[in-house]
């Protein structure tokens, strides 16, 4: 992900009929160890860069008002929960498809690729949270797709949503292409989706203020650079004139601002298995939002709660499948961030298709880890397969 332009403000509007199925009564679960709404609402924290986990204050009322900002689309096709499925109510197991876009003021809304994709699981206990990426370049059947005039191929898999978004199918076609696309590779059927717009993520770490994160090796920002000590985009740096230096993420623990943040998460290039530790550093960061959501006072404030959640509207577009977006917070009440587990695929490094061909491939167990989303034993597997766990804290 290059930045080779100025940041948007948030993802271009896009048409949308909304979800198609209804909610149903939600899991009732109390805790005693926090205040009741002091806590990870894995939803709206899943979708808050593809999570930040914001929990919120009070009735579902409230939540929905909170809420109202944020754009609700189709963005799941045919890849939704079936009846048969439990797609009708929220009572089961819960699987969201969270898809980070890079957009730029200078790109149309059908030249865009997902490089960040999350699948969250909540078990039907609703008391836990899995996040599995996808690597980017995972060679995968891309099924034809009308909306686009998309005929089907083989691809990587980040280019299912450019495919399903050209010819005016938008982000709703680039979202439900890569559902599909996932949901006959893995399996795994939805219950919602979020798309973020990587550029108004930074908005969300800056209304949250900042957040600690732990850099495990020293990377070399090709994004950025420092203009007199202070962090600025390298191309904005050159249209401007200005002298600067590298920027380098320095080995350690240590609070970042918004912008830090979101570079270190984009960073692939230096890294020691690439999109591999890319994927662990962004699962990282998701959780310490989660983190600092819950102790920076933003859930009890309401100035801080209005201005995250108005950047949170500014950034993403979700699906909840026609749930009400209250409906879905108030059921993962009982989640929080230390129950948000960090998972690896391919055993966080490469699995080549070959010698010959740099697209990679889901192992074996990394296949067998999504049967387990599929039937909701994910915790039984990770118990008996303790290398699929992230090496982030």
């Amino acid at each position: 992900m290059s930045a080779s332009a100025r940041v948007p403000s948030g993802p271009p509007a896009q048409p949308g009929d909304g979800g198609t199925r209804t909610g149903g009564k939600p899991r009732k679960r109390t805790r005693s160890k926090d205040p009741l709404w002091a806590r990870l609402t894995v939803i709206i924290g899943a979708v808050l860069m593809m999570t930040s986990g914001v929990a919120i204050v009070g009735s579902k009322a409230v939540i929905g008002q909170a809420t109202g900002d944020i754009a609700q689309r189709n963005l799941l096709g045919g890849a939704g929960k079936s009846d048969a499925e439990g797609g009708a109510n929220l009572d089961g197991p819960i699987d969201l498809l969270l898809l980070g876009v890079d957009a730029r003021e200078q790109w149309a809304a059908d030249d865009v690729r997902s490089d960040s994709i999350i699948v969250l699981h909540i078990p039907a206990s609703h008391d836990q949270a899995y996040m599995i990426s996808i690597p980017r370049d995972t060679e995968a059947q891309i099924p034809p797709f009308k909306k686009s005039g998309y005929r089907g191929g083989t691809d990587k898999i980040n280019a299912a949503f450019q495919a399903g978004a050209r010819n005016g199918g938008g982000w709703e076609g680039g979202a439900q292409l890569m559902a599909q696309t996932i949901k006959n590779m893995t399996g795994v059927s939805f219950d919602g989706a979020a798309i973020i717009n990587f550029g108004g993520f930074k908005k969300v770490i800056d209304a949250l203020g900042s957040v600690r994160l732990c850099v495990s090796q020293d990377v070399k920002s090709i994004h950025m650079g420092l203009v007199n000590g202070k962090p600025k985009y390298i191309a904005n740096a050159k249209l401007d004139g200005d002298k600067w230096e590298p920027l380098v993420h320095k080995k350690g623990c240590r609070e970042m601002s918004g912008a830090l943040a979101l570079d270190f998460a984009r960073q692939r290039y230096g890294l020691k298995n690439s999109d591999y530790d890319r994927q662990q550093n962004q699962q990282q960061l998701i959780k310490a939002m989660a983190r600092k959501a819950t102790q920076n006072g933003t859930l009890t404030n309401p100035v801080k709660l209005q201005k995250l959640t108005k950047a949170a509207g500014e950034s993403l577009v979700l699906d909840t499948g026609g749930v009400p977006v209250a409906d879905f917070i108030f059921t993962m009440r009982g989640v929080t961030a230390n129950d948000l587990v960090m998972l690896r695929t391919n055993a966080g490094t490469y699995n080549r298709v070959s010698e010959t061909n740099t697209r990679e491939a889901l192992s074996p167990t990394t296949l067998e880890m999504f049967k387990a989303v599929k039937e909701d034993k994910l915790a039984e597997f990770v118990f008996a397969n303790p290398s699929v766990l992230s090496t982030r804290k």
